[in-house]
């Protein structure tokens, strides 16, 4: 006979499974970067920044089969956390896995800490990955970040729910929060002791 598990032991069982291999993806501009290496550095695992694998200096993409045996070797050890949303390394990094965290915003909000870090950079002249900068030539190029998010932003909403429901993704713990201070209060709840 099976006894029914109440709430509060539902809740003392999830906190005992144990995150070792996190995926946070989102739009760019969600803070996946911040949130990442937020989360990496309470639980005291390796963060890897996809960008960083994938821009060179001077904002050179690195070729996809090079990307991909770094990331092959990034994702090796035991517990990480990664952020990104390279499509082309998924089959790579996402059966690897055990949890994925979706940053799952609204456009105006993201879009808006888009502006706001990009100008941001520009004035400060903030390095991005591997010594690179913004500048005004990249932000009004056909390489732009915003314009990158206006294109990828309901295609990444629509790729992520799919994916939710596949089997392939089946052994992932899905986490979604749908504004910044959803994904706050879960950081420290999960860590308020840290």
């Amino acid at each position: 006979m099976r006894v029914p598990i109440g709430s509060f032991w539902k809740r003392c069982l999830r906190q005992f499974k144990v995150m070792q291999r996190i995926v946070v993806v989102g739009t760019s501009g969600s803070g996946k970067t911040t949130f990442a290496a937020s989360l990496a550095r309470r639980l005291k695992m390796p963060h890897i920044e996809l960008d960083d694998l994938h821009w060179n200096p001077q904002w050179v993409e690195t070729s996809t089969s090079e990307f991909l045996a770094k990331v092959d070797a990034a994702t090796q050890d035991p517990a990480w956390v990664v952020d990104g949303n390279y499509s082309k390394a998924r089959a790579l990094i996402w059966p690897r896995a055990d949890t994925l965290i979706w940053l799952d915003y609204t456009f105006p909000l993201v879009i808006s800490r888009l502006l706001w870090r990009t100008l941001r950079s520009l004035v400060l002249k903030d390095v991005r990955c591997n010594g690179n900068r913004e500048s005004w030539l990249l932000l009004f190029s056909h390489n732009s970040i915003i314009l990158w998010a206006f294109q990828s932003h309901w295609r990444n909403q629509q790729s992520y729910a799919q994916a939710m429901t596949e089997p392939a993704y089946s052994h992932l713990q899905w986490l979604r929060f749908r504004s910044p201070k959803e994904a706050d209060a879960w950081l420290r709840t999960q860590f308020a002791s840290t």
